[in-house]
């Protein structure tokens, strides 16, 4: 793995920050605007659900592609062209009237996003030595997080007060801060030069993910627990507008206490991180802290008003931020430089595919149940998931144990996060902003 062999680049690392803060605040603000608006054009769940599939879908279908661009194609080339791509296809959305034409442009914003996503994921490690990997990595999910907590409460009000069209413009301008980045950052990745902070190099194709039984299993646990969530997604603007009647700001600000707790997490469990050396110990404390991201969906289904699923969903963002950290760090320190916009693609498409799972199932569930009980649903189907993955999550630290034991251990880089993926409203995992900071695509 590669990582800075001189001083770190804490100017790139700060112009990388602000950028994905931006950026993520605006994904999150078209996202919410437009939810907000086929609710209260009275659209029911499948038209919702259609639009976060039209937000996800090309996260799964291209990060074949994109993973291979991030890793062959120079970073400033593709920050540039895709930041002008994303603002050209969201200015046109602030426009666009008919309903075809809007799920086909979130799909091309998507697409965006699936360039955008691996390339800075795996730009930051380059930016600084190992030993300042954890405050880099915290840094960036801190700014992408706190994008994806303004966005929402910007776009209830927004919405409110003056339509859909002005969050989208607003939209349309935060790209350009990606535009910005890639002409202002002066560490670059990808294409033919391997760069000032570049190692050794090491052949993309070595790498392959089901070469790695701990990794693997962390993607399917993951990827399993977001299936079973997910539609919460689909059921939670239901729930609170609807069920709980509350307005489009209360909304838009209740929402924004599970990516709160988000933030809080990471930079608690960061701490927790650098002290847990082994890769089995952060794969089961992660998924430890999936079983409380359920539960606290659960919990929140019994709440007689919004205001009370605050306390809730921000001790639920808390423990997301946390597994956000031990997933990220165990990508950075077992998968080779070459390979990493590859790695977090994959990572990305597998979370995004399963939490597509998620948003059909709500807007079919919703056309036959009401919100509440729905809620009760995707918190218990969590809860028995993450119990049903805890036997193979098991199974394969104690087999990393084994082979570690029996074999004289290669140097791994210290623990750190990176900022991943996140793409639609995505909690758990993900999601739009996860970039990949994952927000479970639950809440």
């Amino acid at each position: 793995m590669s990582f800075a062999s001189a001083s770190s680049r804490w100017p790139d690392v700060w112009l990388a920050t602000t950028a994905r803060g931006i950026s993520s605040c605006g994904d999150f603000l078209a996202a919410s605007a437009l939810a907000l608006a086929l609710q209260s054009a009275g659209a029911g769940g499948l038209a919702v659900s259609g639009l976060l599939l039209a937000a996800t879908l090309p996260l799964v279908v291209l990060a074949p592609l994109t993973g291979r661009l991030a890793d062959r194609v120079d970073s400033r080339l593709l920050l540039v062209v895709a930041g002008f791509a994303q603002a050209g296809v969201c200015l046109a959305l602030a426009y666009a009237g008919r309903p075809a034409l809007v799920i086909g442009l979130v799909a091309l914003l998507a697409a965006g996003l699936a360039v955008t996503q691996p390339v800075l994921s795996a730009l930051v490690p380059v930016m600084v030595r190992a030993e300042d990997l954890p405050r880099a990595g915290a840094l960036v999910q801190t700014a992408g997080t706190l994008g994806a907590l303004a966005g929402p409460a910007l776009a209830g009000l927004l919405v409110g007060g003056f339509g859909t069209r002005v969050p989208l413009l607003v939209d349309a301008a935060s790209y350009l801060a990606l535009v910005a980045a890639g002409l202002l950052i002066r560490t670059r990745r990808g294409g033919r030069r391997p760069g000032p902070a570049a190692g050794p190099a090491t052949p993309a194709s070595a790498w392959q993910l089901r070469r790695d039984p701990l990794l693997v299993v962390m993607v399917g646990s993951l990827a399993a627990v977001v299936a079973a969530v997910g539609a919460i997604n689909v059921i939670e603007v239901f729930f609170i507008r609807e069920t709980l009647h509350s307005s489009t700001t209360v909304y838009g600000l209740v929402s924004g206490s599970w990516t709160l707790g988000i933030v809080i997490g990471s930079w608690v469990f960061a701490r927790v991180a650098r002290r847990l050396a082994d890769d089995g110990a952060l794969l089961g404390a992660g998924l430890a802290l999936l079983g409380g991201c359920c539960l606290a969906v659960l919990a929140s289904a019994a709440v007689p008003a919004a205001w009370l699923l605050v306390p809730i969903w921000l001790v639920g963002g808390v423990g997301n931020g946390g597994e956000n950290v031990f997933n990220n760090l165990l990508l950075a320190r077992r998968v080779p430089d070459a390979a990493r916009g590859r790695a977090f693609a994959v990572f990305g498409a597998a979370v995004q595919g399963a939490g597509m799972a998620g948003y059909l199932a709500g807007g079919l569930l919703l056309e036959v149940a009401e919100p509440r009980p729905l809620v009760v649903g995707c918190g218990v189907v969590g809860v028995l998931v993450v119990l049903a993955v805890a036997l193979p999550v098991r199974r394969a630290v104690r087999a990393e144990r084994a082979a570690a034991g029996s074999a004289v251990p290669a140097p791994m880089g210290p623990p750190g996060g990176v900022e991943p993926g996140t793409s639609g409203r995505d909690r758990l995992a993900g999601e739009r902003g996860a970039e990949l900071a994952t927000e479970l695509p639950t809440r």
